[in-house]
């Protein structure tokens, strides 16, 4: 059976960038990184990348463009898609997880 994950994030949501495919899902929605078989180190690090990703919107008005410089968005896309490939190397062949993250 292969198992699909959604990747992006979500503003407001600062524990999780993976959301599944099907529901209802075992993993909650978005998917409780604790309930992944993944290493308490991966776990650290995309819920890290989701408390940056919050600082990318203006939360006085939302709508305003990101406040991030195009050098911190160039990082964080590095820092992003570097975790994505640890994270499908660690889940391996048994799921997919589809970058959907538009950034």
């Amino acid at each position: 059976m292969i198992r699909y994950l959604r990747f992006f994030f979500e503003a407001g949501v600062r524990h999780s960038p993976l959301w599944p495919e099907d529901m209802p899902s075992p993993y909650g929605n978005p998917c409780e990184l604790e309930r992944l078989p993944i290493s308490p180190t991966s776990r650290a690090e995309l819920a890290r990348l989701c408390e940056w990703y919050q600082s990318s919107i203006d939360w006085d008005y939302p709508p305003n463009p990101s406040p991030w410089s195009e050098e911190e968005l160039q990082l964080f896309k590095q820092q992003m898609y570097t975790a994505l490939e640890a994270l499908r190397r660690e889940l391996g062949a048994g799921w997919v997880v589809r970058d959907e993250s538009l950034l």
